[in-house]
């Protein structure tokens, strides 16, 4: 589940810390090795310019130590671009333990993996990611205080994806009236791919609101809970790309758009929940030459992120739900600053967030004493 097999090639050739210093703009990468229990981790640390860095902690099976690599550092500068566009004051990082969560997962491994956040005293917050839970967290939170998306019952947010999909859902309607001139999603059509936890619930939204929904998954008992519950279309997971509709919405793997699917698309709007949607930054320019309205994906999802940031100041989930719904005023900022300068939107997303953490930045140059 690498996001992008595009992910910065260039650290390759370059090597790790000359990438770091150059064009990549990390501040850290740390790896851990826990002999006792076989962890092998990796947290990569992009910004703290606007706070200490948050990420998830994604377990996956890598094929190899470079695709870990590789996966952890696109993930931790999308968290900080997430996180500023948000208008939150946190960094981004990220980090990955290298296993198969079906396999792998014990508790002496994530305390092992809470005492590597802990040593990082403060600079990362840790949280829930593809292949681990909230109950997970729950052992790390042992070793560490840096960490949230603890359970409900421990005072934490608990499962992000409802705010995710809530943000992802606030945001479509903008797309929706920009694109489409309609006040409301009814009888929009929208191919959703992925019916995992976010993508279930934004098509609940969608069906609520009379949208009509054509759905794809890999995995069978996914689609069968979709389609017993609500009237979807169902399609095979390759002819998503091909079916004409309003809105195609990725909710599963990032580069799911490239120079093969892109010129498939039979929509107006993209927009989803599926984190590095763009193989590539050029890709964002090809939707935009397409006529298509791209919701940059780390605008549109920053739901979860949202949803541990108010955890991190005692959860409040009213609170959390309304700092979520802010996503769609940040949509349409983005939105028009494309307009007005004739930008692709992912251009205008990064400009947006990259403005807030200079100046933010600036504001940091001056001296107080702690």
């Amino acid at each position: 589940m690498v996001d992008s097999p595009t992910a910065p090639v260039s650290m390759v050739s370059q090597g790790l810390l000359s990438y770091m210093a150059g064009e990549g703009g990390y501040e850290q990468v740390a790896f851990w090795y826990d002999r006792a229990t076989g962890l092998r981790a990796i947290i990569a640390i992009y910004d703290t310019t606007l706070g200490p860095a948050l990420g998830g902690v994604r377990m996956y099976p890598y094929p190899t130590e470079q695709a870990a690599v590789l996966d952890v550092l696109r993930l931790a500068k999308a968290m900080a671009y997430k996180s500023a566009a948000a208008g939150i004051n946190l960094g981004g990082g990220k980090a990955v333990i290298i296993g198969d969560p079906a396999r792998d997962k014990s508790e002496a491994l994530f305390r092992a993996f809470g005492r590597f956040v802990h040593s990082l005293n403060g600079r990362y917050y840790t949280a829930t990611d593809v292949g681990t839970t909230p109950e997970d967290m729950v052992f790390i939170r042992q070793e560490t205080p840096f960490v949230a998306g603890l359970p409900e019952v421990m005072g934490g947010g608990g499962d992000t994806s409802a705010n995710t999909a809530l943000g992802i859902w606030e945001g479509l309607k903008v797309c929706i009236q920009e694109a489409l001139g309609r006040e409301t999603p009814e009888g929009v059509r929208v191919a959703v791919q992925g019916l995992g936890k976010v993508g279930y619930r934004l098509v609940e939204y969608l069906v609520t609101a009379g949208a009509r929904v054509t759905v794809t998954d890999v995995d069978p008992a996914r689609l069968r809970r979709s389609t017993e519950r609500y009237p979807v279309t169902v399609v095979p997971p390759e002819a998503i790309y091909d079916v004409e509709c309003d809105v195609f919405s990725p909710n599963a793997l990032g580069a799911v758009l490239n120079d093969h699917t892109i010129p498939r698309l039979r929509c107006a709007i993209v927009a989803g929940g599926a984190n590095n949607q763009l193989a590539a930054p050029h890709h964002g320019r090809m939707l935009h030459q397409r006529g298509i309205l791209y919701a940059p994906d780390y605008v549109i999802n920053a739901g979860g992120v949202i949803n541990c940031y108010d955890e991190l100041e005692g959860y409040r989930p009213e609170r959390a739900a309304a700092r979520t719904r802010t996503i769609a005023h940040t949509l349409a900022q983005v939105i028009a600053l494309a307009r007005s300068e004739g930008l692709p939107t992912a251009d205008a997303a990064d400009r947006l967030a990259e403005e807030r953490m200079r100046t933010i930045g600036a504001v940091h140059r001056t001296y107080l004493r702690p």
